[in-house]
């Protein structure tokens, strides 16, 4: 970490600096201007109760695991659809995997949906329907872990802790000019964060930083003016705002490359489920070869299912293009048609496609499906 250096006590300046530029100290005021800025522009959102509601807690937890490495916009709709589908954690609780996989294809890190059904279960079976309200509880609960239970804590209990999400990360590292790089720098943002929090209004505390990093200290072009906080801003007064958190150049992973297969009888597709762990765990997919760096066209082809009776496989022109996490992918997709009453291979099925929507089918899936059905 690297702050501002400390100013001399000895003398008064007749212009004194802005206090977080001369110590690493918290700024007394600093939490109640925060909480002032928030009364008046907090950000109306479908899971955030409103001033003088009662929070609740499923529909924090909820957002909080839909949120996680996606944006507001994307998660609004399937949040919604979530809460019709399953108003409490209750009835996600006594809901299928299949369904909440269903339900969730399109958002992308499938794993959480899979974590998401297991903690409703968890709560359902050993809390009777009702989440602990400690961060230790909540930490105990399958897919919660640090972050989160920190959020659920403060949101929904108004415990006295403060979540680090990506927009409190950013401005914590401005307002204190964090020159460390992260991740090694999270402790020190975590720690200089927690000066943020008041004695009261614990939830509020880590809602209104949420905000403020969401529409005033944005990643690009914050909006410095009008930041409650910008008289006390180590990096606004430096002027290189835009440049914190520092961050570690991002090691992209190599590309792998593979063939996917559409087979098609009349009006069905041939589909099959991923293993339950990994990459994608429990989805739909139409069979496709093992990814690799170091692909070959000839093996890949030769990883297609047997069918009887069926088609010359014919390649389309092009590929699917796809970006994982942590590396890139593409999808050279072969399509083949067998007769009515072709028999789906060991491990597949055939599902109508005019139910697809209601499969739990990732997003390169669905690439390649529009792409070969195309």
């Amino acid at each position: 970490m690297s702050l501002s250096a400390p100013a001399s006590r000895r003398k008064k300046a007749a212009s004194p600096a802005p206090a977080i530029l001369n110590s690493g100290e918290a700024v007394p005021e600093r939490p109640g201007q925060i909480l002032a800025w928030y009364d008046r522009h907090r950000r109306r959102l479908p899971w955030r109760a409103l001033p003088g509601e009662s929070v609740d807690p499923y529909r924090v937890w909820l957002s909080e695991i839909m949120l996680q490495q996606t944006t507001v916009q994307a998660v609004g709709p399937y949040f919604m659809k979530f809460l019709d589908r399953w108003p409490t954690v209750s009835d996600l609780g006594r809901a299928s995997q299949d369904d909440v996989l269903r339900m969730w294809a399109g958002l992308g890190y499938y794993s959480r949906a899979r974590n998401l059904h297991a903690c409703a279960v968890a709560v359902l079976r050993d809390h009777g329907g009702v989440f602990p309200d400690t961060e230790e509880g909540l930490r105990a609960l399958p897919g919660i872990g640090p972050y989160t239970a920190s959020a659920i804590a403060a949101i929904a209990f108004d415990r006295h802790c403060m979540p680090v999400d990506g927009n409190i990360e950013r401005v914590t590292s401005r307002l204190y000019a964090v020159e460390e790089p992260l991740p090694k720098s999270k402790p020190t943002i975590v720690t200089l964060a927690a000066t943020l929090l008041g004695a009261a209004r614990a939830g509020d505390s880590a809602q209104a930083l949420m905000d403020l990093g969401a529409t005033i200290c944005t990643p690009k072009k914050p909006a410095c003016s009008l930041c409650p906080v910008n008289d006390n801003c180590a990096a606004k007064a430096r002027g290189d705002q835009e440049t914190f958190p520092r961050k570690a150049p991002k090691k992209s992973g190599m590309l792998r490359r593979g063939a996917a297969f559409v087979v098609t009888r009349n009006a069905e597709l041939l589909v099959r489920t991923r293993a339950e762990k990994g990459l994608l765990g429990g989805m739909t997919e139409v069979p496709t070869s093992v990814w690799l760096t170091d692909h070959d066209d000839a093996d890949a082809l030769a990883q297609a299912p047997v069918l009887k009776d069926a088609t010359p496989w014919h390649r389309r022109v092009g590929v699917v293009s796809h970006v994982f996490t942590h590396f890139p992918l593409e999808l050279a997709v072969y399509t083949a048609q067998v007769p009515a009453r072709a028999k789906a291979p060991a491990g597949m099925r055939w599902v109508p496609i005019a139910t697809l929507d209601g499969e739990a089918l990732p997003n390169v899936m669905r690439k390649v499906i529009a792409h070969g059905l195309g």
